[in-house]
């Protein structure tokens, strides 16, 4: 079988020059790019007592479900603006040019509950930080921060330091 970081592709001068973009959608179209992320995941949860998983819109869903399906924990969406249907509770954070929300139901965390966090990519750190905010808003403690890829040159990790990181494949650049 394959390694992982082989069922990724990699686009030079994507969306601009100079940047290579890594495409998750061929790890998704192949059976075994999938198992094997999914497996990556949970390998990186080993040992970890957590009690809910939460996905970052909209690639944290397509990992967070699958883990918190194998692993017995529920799941929980973070959703930008006007997605979740009853109250939430609300992050303003920055992006390149500009800035963005993300939003949890306000009853989706409990007070005490342990909480994981996945997405496909870190890169600056900045929507995973807004969730975070938000878990600890509601009275939930984040555990663990778990990624299929990591851009080291944007130094997320550095942001996110507090918390226990972990990458199955690091790209050292941007």
């Amino acid at each position: 079988m394959k390694k992982l970081e082989e069922y990724v592709t990699s686009i030079p001068d994507f969306p601009e020059p100079g940047i290579i973009f890594r495409d998750i959608t061929s790890v998704l179209q192949d059976a075994d790019g999938l198992h094997l992320a999914i497996d990556s995941y949970v390998k990186m949860l080993e040992g970890v007592d957590f009690d809910v998983v939460v996905g970052a819109e909209s690639r944290g869903f397509i990992f967070g479900a699958p883990i918190a399906y194998l692993l017995g924990k529920p799941f929980i969406t973070a959703r930008k603006p006007g997605k979740l249907p009853r109250e939430t509770v609300s992050e303003d954070y920055e992006l390149e040019y500009g800035t963005a929300s993300i939003e949890l139901h306000k009853d989706s965390i409990k007070p005490g509950q342990r909480v994981v966090i996945v997405d496909d990519l870190i890169a600056t750190g900045g929507t995973v930080e807004a969730i975070i905010k938000l878990v600890e808003k509601l009275g939930g403690e984040v555990v663990k921060l778990v990624f299929m890829m990591e851009l080291a040159g944007l130094k997320g990790r550095e942001r996110l330091s507090k918390y226990d990181v972990e990458s199955a494949i690091v790209y050292e650049g941007k």
